[in-house]
């Protein structure tokens, strides 16, 4: 294939696939946990950590990174300390973290509206070898412990209390559930953008979550869903001279559309075959989401 003759274009394809795995793997958590758009004041905050990197000549993937893993560790203790201000100390980080990355990005030498413009919304010839390298470690770290913890994590996602009770460190597991939030977002932000980066998250698992209702099999169709629209949006971004992370998040919604129209008539199909089987009215139990049984039928 011609795009693979171009060394750029490899890279870029490298990390749309590293993107479409760990996104999904990071953002079926927040949806249970019911912080969709904690990726999106992520994002914001790392722009602090671009602009920084910038403006003292370090990468700024990794600046970004420890700038975001600090800034996810901030929103856990204004969420546990916060109370009824919590919110307005939120709304003050994120664009604050917005407001200080275009600041330094404008003090630093060379600095420009078209760096901006590449970590915002994404850019296919800026991903560097450097910046592969970066994304593959900070993935490899996601995965680790989207994976590996995938219990504890949905036990502590689920259901706070009752983890505490079973004697799980919930809060140790909280703030590990940011950090790799965090993470994943400068994993993101090259393909993606730090703006469209939250879409990436959640999208696909609202979308695999119309198909399937247990954790397992939400978590394999989401991430097979990630991987397929960064693909799909990157390749798009090449031939069409469209920008990338916009592609991947119209694509993403697209998905979402098509699955949730598929799911409406297989929906019916599971009902009418229930009631038939359980022509008393036994079928109630059967029908309800495996999200609210008991875990050993959610398959995690």
């Amino acid at each position: 294939m011609e795009i693979l003759n171009y060394a750029f274009m490899q890279r870029a394809l490298l990390a749309a696939v590293l993107v479409g795995i760990t996104a999904p793997a990071v953002g079926i958590y927040l949806v249970q946990r019911r912080q969709a758009l904690m990726g999106d004041g992520i994002g914001h905050v790392a722009m602090t950590g671009v602009g920084l990197g910038f403006l003292l000549s370090w990468s700024p993937v990794w600046m970004a990174t420890l700038v975001s893993v600090l800034g996810a560790v901030l929103m856990e203790l204004i969420r546990w300390y916060g109370r009824t201000r919590g919110d307005i100390a939120l709304a003050m980080l994120f664009y604050g973290g917005m407001a200080g990355g275009v600041m330094f990005i404008n003090l630093a030498p060379g600095g420009s509206n078209a760096n901006l413009t590449s970590f915002l919304f994404g850019s296919l010839s800026t991903v560097s070898r450097s910046d592969v390298t970066a994304i593959c470690l900070l993935a490899a770290f996601v995965v680790l412990v989207t994976v590996g913890l995938r219990r504890q994590l949905f036990a502590v996602s689920q259901d706070e209390e009752f983890a505490r009770v079973t004697g799980l460190p919930v809060r140790l597991l909280n703030l590990l559930t940011a950090v790799t939030a965090a993470v994943t977002v400068t994993v993101a932000m090259r393909v993606v953008g730090l703006l469209l980066v939250s879409a990436l998250m959640v999208v696909p698992v609202a979308a695999a979550q119309q198909l399937s209702r247990s954790f397992a099999a939400t978590f394999a169709i989401a991430v097979a869903i990630g991987v397929s629209v960064a693909l799909g949006g990157t390749v798009t971004s090449y031939y069409q001279d469209v920008p990338p992370g916009a592609t991947i998040v119209l694509l993403t919604i697209g998905a979402f559309i098509a699955l949730t129209a598929l799911a409406a008539p297989l929906a019916r199909r599971r009902a009418r075959a229930l009631a038939a089987a359980h022509p008393t009215g036994d079928a109630t139990e059967c029908a309800i989401p495996a999200t609210r049984r008991s875990g050993d039928e959610v398959g995690v």
